[in-house]
């Protein structure tokens, strides 16, 4: 394990909110904002010495907290809720495949493709955007895939905030990810993509009751 692991933050009733570094994730074991835990131990802290007793502090930190004083939690719970767009999530979103030709890229050989061009009409939403290879992209241009006679993949559709949440994740530990599945909504495409990885952990979820 190493510090590079980010620990997933929630709100009390268990919405994913963002990722945070283990310093953050100390600062608020510290400030007593942390209610309960779930998941693994990620970390054991060592801090500074108690003059008095001489004894050495330790926070142990868990790769899931929920906490208070999260504000953002009623706007990110809400159904109408839509998370900002961008490539990396959207390359993610898509699994890195062009949803023209099926092939898998690395993230400089795709491109945002507008499903309905925007000087047609289109909007730049999460519903009207596909990840494509620059090849297929350039072989669309200014038509919808209709007039191109290019079928897509698979249809676009808007994240909630949990699926943003893992779509923004790197290096996501397997009780993270069964965490943030768990708060998919039930007709997801993450869903079916995540099952196999989910199914191999066999780690309680339960809060632990640890409080900072």
């Amino acid at each position: 394990m190493t510090l590079q692991h980010h620990i997933l933050r929630t709100d009390v009733s268990g919405m994913p909110l963002e990722w945070i570094t283990y310093q953050d994730a100390v600062r608020l074991y510290t400030l007593d904002q942390v209610v309960y835990t779930c998941g693994r131990g990620l970390y054991r802290i060592h801090g500074g010495y108690n003059a008095r007793s001489g004894q050495r502090s330790v926070i142990e930190v868990n790769s899931i907290v929920a906490t208070v004083g999260a504000m953002q939690a009623t706007l990110k719970g809400n159904p109408a809720y839509v998370p900002p767009l961008n490539n990396a999530t959207l390359f993610r979103r898509d699994d890195h495949l062009c949803l023209y030709c099926g092939e898998s890229r690395r993230e400089r050989e795709l491109s945002r493709d507008h499903v309905k061009p925007i000087s047609r009409g289109g909007a730049d939403v999460w519903t009207n955007v596909v990840t494509a290879c620059k090849r297929c992209n350039n072989l669309k241009g200014n038509r919808t895939p209709e007039q191109a006679g290019m079928q897509l993949l698979a249809v676009p559709f808007t994240p909630t905030h949990a699926e943003y949440v893992y779509l923004q994740g790197r290096r996501i530990l397997a009780d993270q990810m069964a965490f943030l599945r768990a708060h998919f909504p039930r007709q997801s495409p993450l869903r079916e993509r995540l099952q196999p990885l989910v199914d191999e952990t066999a780690l309680e979820l339960m809060p632990t009751g640890y409080s900072a």
